[in-house]
């Protein structure tokens, strides 16, 4: 497990620079195996060190990617897979270790097609509208996947939302709910918008 201060989401990129002996560790036995470790969100503590709080729900990501970066350094590219819920945190050995359990899939139904519509006008008005506030980390007008429900995770990461909110996302029970809830927090982060400087994170 690698506990982040970040949201991993099902098919989103994860870029990494890994230093720690504990992971580098983790790096090579994952490396030996199917390429695959969980991600959740730190609750309280830091990415290094140790000794940190950890929120129970998160996301498998794949190495896509793995290359030396000097210095005892390396860099990876992972992507997110499916959803999974820690049962159990196991000692450390040398890194964070659980058990874990998948959660279900989202699954697709045509009553969400209006939703999906809906929610992604929303998104890409924001990134516009944020556009004029400060500089974006994407184009409003960025491609985004033909499949429904690749699409709709990709909404949620490209939306610039908090942790936090990105956090109740990855626990939605359905994919309308995905859909409602990511157009909402979208909406309420562009009311707040022009109350911040430039440049200012959420």
């Amino acid at each position: 497990m690698f506990p982040l201060g970040a949201v991993l989401l099902p098919g989103q990129p994860l870029p990494l620079r890994v230093f720690e002996p504990r992971y580098l560790t983790m790096l090579r036995d994952v490396a030996a195996g199917d390429g695959r470790f969980g991600v959740v969100l730190i609750e309280r503590g830091f990415e290094v060190g140790g000794g940190d709080q950890r929120f129970a729900v998160g996301c498998v990501a794949s190495i896509e990617q793995v290359r030396p970066m000097g210095g005892g350094r390396v860099g990876l590219i992972a992507r997110g897979q499916e959803r999974i819920e820690v049962v159990e945190w196991l000692p450390d050995d040398p890194y964070p270790r659980a058990e874990v359990w998948r959660l279900p899939d989202l699954t697709w139904a045509d009553d969400d097609a209006p939703r999906l519509a809906e929610t992604e006008r929303t998104v890409r008005r924001a990134l516009t509208v944020m556009s004029e506030h400060r500089s974006p980390a994407l184009p409003a007008d960025i491609e985004l996947a033909d499949d429904p429900v690749t699409r709709s995770w990709q909404l949620v990461w490209i939306a610039q939302l908090g942790v936090l909110d990105q956090l109740a996302l990855l626990r939605s029970s359905s994919l309308g709910e995905l859909l409602e809830t990511t157009a909402r927090l979208t909406s309420e982060a562009l009311e707040l918008l022009p109350l911040q400087s430039p440049d200012e994170p959420d």
